[in-house]
């Protein structure tokens, strides 16, 4: 249950918009945004999508996630052979630290290449949801809700069990790429742990869910980005009890980025089993 409420602001209820099928041999006419969350599954073909200022090569088992407010534009490969497209438009989604209507795109990539097992499912749940289109019986609108949502888990799941997002054209995000991230955040850190800061600013300005950066940055430290400006804060405030003897304990707190000396003072205890005011009585 911890795990499910870290990944689901509230209730998982999206609304179930559409879905629909086409295959295309020319480009999208319009380069467009909807309010609403839309699902692109590539059944068969090989194509290119714009999405945002990127143009993505896909391919059959390819799924796009493109969030609301997002221009994309379904394009046809330089052969302008036939690619069908299975697209499926959910609202009222809420996911924990995005905006709503947006799904977690690890790397800032929104093409999911999809294999074996998960491009099985998937390809069964289009099946169903167009059956459920042609027959029109009691309650299609629910059963078509039910297979979109198990497309979205199935997504969240294959993510968290691999401890990595899956490839994406010209969009790797492997090891390497996550080390470079939690190096640029734990350096950020280093360099302005006296400031204010706020994940959701450094997630933002890397183009990163939140979510997405706390699990990636916990998987390669062992620590959560929180623990690990804590620790950062209080070894430095430590040195400078040690050093600076003519700064007060609310100096050094300022100094190390706490407004709240008492805060301070918890937190320090906590770390190194004595108040701030013992180490200094410690220094001969």
């Amino acid at each position: 249950m911890e795990r499910e409420n870290t990944v689901f602001a509230e209730e998982l209820n999206p609304t179930f918009l559409f879905m629909w099928k086409g295959t295309r041999v020319e480009d999208e006419p319009n380069y467009h945004c909807h309010e609403h969350l839309e699902l692109c599954y590539i059944q068969s073909g090989t194509g290119k999508h714009r999405i945002g200022d990127t143009i993505y090569e896909v391919k059959e088992g390819d799924l796009l996630v493109i969030n609301e407010g997002v221009y994309h534009q379904s394009l046809a490969g330089e052969h302008k052979t036939p690619v069908t497209e299975f697209y499926v438009g959910l609202t009222d989604l809420n996911l924990a630290g995005l905006g709503r209507n947006h799904f977690p795109l690890p790397g800032n990539c929104p093409v999911f290449r999809t294999e074996g097992e998960l491009q099985r499912k998937l390809s069964k749940l289009c099946m169903a949801m167009e059956a459920e289109q042609e027959l029109c019986r009691i309650g299609r609108y629910y059963m078509m809700k039910t297979y979109a949502m198990q497309m979205l888990l199935l997504l969240l799941r294959e993510e968290e069990e691999t401890g990595k997002p899956q490839k994406a054209g010209g969009c790797s995000f492997e090891s390497a790429n996550r080390k470079y991230l939690v190096e640029k955040i734990t350096d950020y850190f280093e360099d302005h742990y006296a400031e204010k800061i706020s994940l959701d600013r450094i997630a933002g300005n890397m183009y990163l869910s939140t979510f997405y950066v706390s699990r990636i940055f916990k998987a390669e430290t062992g620590n959560t980005p929180i623990h690990y400006l804590i620790d950062i804060r209080l070894t430095k405030a430590y040195n400078l009890l040690t050093q600076n003897l003519e700064m007060s304990i609310q100096e050094i707190a300022a100094q190390v980025g706490y407004e709240d000396a008492y805060h301070f003072s918890k937190l320090f205890k906590k770390k190194y089993g004595v108040a701030p005011s013992a180490v200094r009585r410690r220094i001969p």
